[in-house]
């Protein structure tokens, strides 16, 4: 299952550094979307950088478990760490469009909340 992981935090990573060069095509128009400190950018910005961040999450997740040399059932702590890195992106770039999607934030943040504490536990068992 951490192969999974593995790759996937690889294509989150170059999908951060992809959207990050296709929103900087932009970023010399102070007033771009309503201006630095607008809703919209801010939240463009965010789905930039959630990429990479939780990719590098998932990176560490995987080298945390070889590091730990944890051998127990990974899935389900898997699964979150990916559901987590799936829709943090995602809810900020939906955010940007209609900003009643931030209401669904609680998806991400619980899922990598879980995903964590999952992790601490497995590692000490």
């Amino acid at each position: 299952m951490a192969s999974i992981n593995l790759y996937f935090a690889w294509c989150w990573i170059t999908l951060g550094f992809v959207s990050g060069t296709l929103l900087g095509i932009f970023f010399y128009d102070a007033e771009w979307l309503g201006g630095y400190g607008s809703w919209r950018r801010r939240m463009l910005r965010l789905g930039h950088i959630a990429f990479i961040g939780t990719g590098l999450l998932n990176l560490a997740f995987v080298f945390t478990l070889r590091e730990l040399d944890i051998h127990g059932d990974a899935q389900p702590t898997s699964a979150l760490f990916l559901v987590g890195a799936a829709t943090m992106p995602t809810i900020c770039f939906l955010s940007a469009w209609k900003d009643g999607f931030r209401n669904l934030f609680f998806i991400p943040v619980i899922s990598l909340i879980a995903a964590s504490i999952s992790l601490i536990v497995s590692g000490l068992l």
